[in-house]
């Protein structure tokens, strides 16, 4: 019988393995057994390789003389099932090392994130083994370097690549491309693509893919400039870094350049691009263009869904992104944790408080409450809905929470007056070591702001800001305004803001403007009124202000004047709108509007509520009437305040006991403010009005402003 021949490949040499191995056979060579080792690593068969192991280990051959070969592949069998421990003692007791040796071990210690052990072992094999790395013991190093952000050590080892001439090879230009994207060194990768040649299309798209993840967006514009000038053919990767780019700028007219190559070239575009394409399209605020993308696709996965939701999102086309979510349930399309969150941030959008409770109810049923995306996006969905109890209770349930999580509900508190629990919220968050960025001192100086704390609010702006290490922007100093203003020092925070080295906007003096009128210092109020004007001549609000404030003085020359004024400069006044959802409807009213079906009524119950209120101290502000008519007929026009309407047809449509939340497009009036206060205590209920400044939540004849808004 002719003698068998060895096995020719890994498969036949698994089949043969107990063969080979049985007595009084003569033994594998070990060629076989190499060949046998690399098939066991390659498919991680554990089992197989213990089996060869524990062969070698009985063999005479293997006790008296160390194969290095052998061993490395024992070593790489067991890093590559993950059996560390048994490679590493391997190695320690390895007499003789080569290269190989190290690149096994160091390649698993990279692949699982430690790092450190990598370097370790770089340094004893030039130290201690006095071994030359070859390069992808190079490149193995340099990713180390970049991935724990060892700059030093990194550009240590560039000088060791250099002096080696192992710099041209393709995966030490790939670690050191990688290395300074990571490491923030822009100019140097930069240098890279112009000193080094032969970068072909993976390596540009790796300093690309770097330079837009540390936000250096300009460099990534000039490496895109290098591979139109030095032809390089653009793939996949390329177009969803090249349509990332744009987004992060903003950058239309370079999406568009982007779009149309790609319509040139033979690219198929794939989910990532399309995605990729709807969301610069969306971030540009092209939102025709992201939606032609969309409507284009034949298949349509959760990832463009999203994508095209986020785009309906960001151009603040609420209500179509809440719509989507029905179309996605028609195409049986599951939305993932990052869906939901924009989703949650639409409805926060319109204040939704309904479409957000049935957002909230999938949440729970898909299982995605847990996810830390999902729940701060509930926080600022209750929050900006009204209902910062249901938004305290999320953040009370939250396992997990990061600085948004915090911040949120900091700003939440805020924005509802509960200055007094966004200041012990911040005091937690100190004390859960959670470190504040400057959103979160915005939310703390507001609700220095609503408790009139001043000296509190420059310790924080002053003090704890300059301590953490955040330097103060337009927003901080605008809460200093309003902190200064609401304690009624308008000469200080005239002098504050005229001393402070800051630009200014209309947002800040408007600031200062209003707490004239709430101090009823309408001179000072005039003057600052004139000078936002000089910045801003459109600015509709400064003109409404100025005429109030005239008809509070009952000077109707003034408010000619400024309505002439307004004319001459084809500034139009925007008209008060306000709307509740009731029973998944959404009605809307509009001052002195009779187009709802129930009008009538409406009226009659304003007027009823008016005649109720009087006895409880409510006087008309008929001052505040820009009409010079008889009290009775100004008196007339403030029952048609759009947000007393909506109020009024919530009282007649909703259960006693029900909350009312009102949503206004303007800053609620001083009459109508007074009006509500007593309202609520009249009917015993919970009214919650949103207008452009900020919540107000009446209760039991007080509202949560203190009537300072």
């Amino acid at each position: 019988m002719p003698a068998r021949k060895p096995p020719t490949s890994p498969q036949a040499a698994t089949r043969c393995a107990p063969f080979l191995f049985k007595q009084n056979r003569a033994p594998p060579s070990v060629e076989d057994t190499l060949k046998l080792l690399k098939h066991s690593a390659d498919s991680k068969d554990l089992k197989l390789g213990k089996v060869i192991h524990a062969h070698l280990i009985i063999t005479t051959e293997s006790s008296r003389n160390e194969n290095v070969v052998l061993t490395n592949s024992l070593v790489n069998l067991y890093a590559k099932c993950n059996q560390i421990s048994i490679a590493r003692q391997l190695f320690d007791n390895m007499r003789q090392r080569n290269v190989v040796s190290y690149s096994s071990l160091m390649t698993w210690y990279l692949h699982n994130g430690f790092l450190l052990e990598t370097l370790k072992l770089f340094k004893n094999m030039v130290s201690g083994d006095n071994l030359e790395p070859n390069e992808y013991i190079f490149s193995i190093v340099l990713s180390s370097c970049s991935r724990s952000g060892r700059g030093a050590e990194g550009r240590q080892c560039h000088g060791y690549v250099f002096k080696s001439g192992l710099v041209f090879c393709k995966y030490v230009r790939n670690a050191l491309v990688e290395l300074y994207t990571k490491c923030l060194d822009v100019e140097m990768a930069k240098r890279l693509l112009d000193l080094l040649p032969g970068y072909d299309v993976f390596e540009y798209n790796s300093v690309l893919n770097g330079l837009i993840e540390n936000e250096c967006f300009r460099g990534g514009v000039e490496v895109l400039g290098k591979m139109v000038s030095g032809s390089v053919r653009w793939d996949s990767v390329t177009y969803v870094n090249a349509f990332g780019l744009s987004a992060s700028l903003k950058d239309l007219k370079l999406g568009l350049q982007v779009h149309s190559q790609m319509l040139k070239s033979d690219i198929e575009p794939d989910v990532f691009i399309n995605s990729a394409m709807i969301s610069m399209y969306g971030k540009c605020g092209k939102f025709s263009n992201a939606k032609k993308v969309f409507e284009g696709l034949e298949t349509r996965n959760v990832v463009l869904w999203t994508a095209m939701v986020a785009a309906c999102f960001q151009n603040e086309y609420f209500e179509e992104a809440l719509n989507l979510f029905c179309g996605m349930e028609y195409e049986a399309i599951r939305p993932n944790e990052f869906t939901f969150a924009v989703m949650l941030n639409s409805a926060a959008g319109l204040s939704a408080l309904r479409h957000g409770d049935l957002l909230h109810a999938h949440i729970e049923k898909s299982g995605f409450k847990e996810h830390l995306i999902v729940g701060n996006a509930l926080i600022n969905m209750y929050a900006k809905g009204g209902n910062i109890e249901a938004a305290n209770k999320v953040f009370s349930d939250m396992r997990y929470r990061d600085i948004i999580t915090w911040n949120a509900m900091i700003c939440g508190y805020s924005h509802h007056g509960l200055g007094r629990e966004a200041l012990t919220l911040f005091q937690n968050m100190l004390a859960a070591e959670e470190r504040p960025n400057h959103v979160t001192f915005v939310g703390v100086l507001s609700a220095c702001g609503h408790l009139g704390l001043v000296q509190e609010g420059f310790y924080y702006l002053n003090h704890l800001m300059k301590q953490i290490g955040i330097v103060p922007g337009l927003e901080h100093y605008t809460c200093i305004v309003g902190l200064l203003s609401k304690a009624g020092l308008l000469d200080e925070a005239e002098k504050f803001m005229r001393s402070t080295p800051v630009k200014w906007d209309v947002v800040a003096w408007h600031t200062l403007l209003n707490a004239s009128r709430v101090h009823q210092n309408y001179g000072f109020g005039r003057r600052i009124a004139e000078y936002i004007l000089h910045m801003d001549p459109n600015d509709v609000g400064t003109y409404i202000l100025l005429s109030n404030m005239y008809a509070k003085e009952k000077r109707w020359d003034g408010v000619s004047k400024i309505r002439k004024l307004m004319k001459v400069r084809k500034v139009k006044k925007e008209p008060g709108s306000s709307w509740t959802e009731i029973r998944n409807t959404t009605h809307v009213f509009i001052s002195g509007d009779s187009n709802h079906p129930e009008s009538s009524q409406i009226y009659e119950k304003v007027r009823e509520l008016s005649a109720k209120i009087k006895p409880l101290g409510y006087v008309p502000d008929v001052a505040a009437v820009l009409h010079d008519v008889e009290d009775e007929q100004k008196e007339d026009y403030l029952n048609h305040h759009s947000e007393k309407l909506a109020i009024a047809y919530a009282l007649m449509e909703t259960p006693p006991t029900a909350p009312i939340l009102v949503i206004k497009n303007l800053r609620m009036c001083d009459d109508c403010h007074s009006a509500v206060k007593l309202i609520s205590k009249l009917t015993k209920r919970d009214i919650i009005v949103r207008d452009t400044n900020r919540f107000h939540r009446f209760q039991d004849g007080c509202c949560s402003c203190t009537d300072y808004w």
